[in-house]
């Protein structure tokens, strides 16, 4: 007589699985929205000088172009975490 094998435990729910990671769980429409809430779409075409930020900007086309194009979702993520440790900074002083 042969055991049924029993599957390997799950990890529990509540625990995330990158508890270090400040971008995970965060969709890019969140990045954006943020961004452009922080900064303003003036400022966002300047720091970040893609078209879709400078010429008139939206949401909508931000997404499209962004998926689409890996070096200027890095240059979105990398501000987003840049305005992030400087809420942090505002919020302390």
């Amino acid at each position: 007589m042969s055991t049924p094998e029993t599957p390997p435990p799950a990890p529990p729910a509540n625990k995330p699985t990158q508890p270090r990671n400040p971008l995970h769980g965060v969709t890019l429409e969140a990045m954006v929205v943020g961004l452009a809430d922080y900064f303003g779409w003036d400022e966002l075409g300047r720091q970040i000088p893609i078209r879709c930020f400078q010429i008139d900007p939206s949401l909508g086309s931000s997404l499209k172009f962004l998926r689409k194009t890996p070096w200027a979702r890095e240059k979105v993520e990398s501000l987003y975490l840049f305005m992030l440790r400087d809420q942090r900074r505002n919020a302390q002083e």
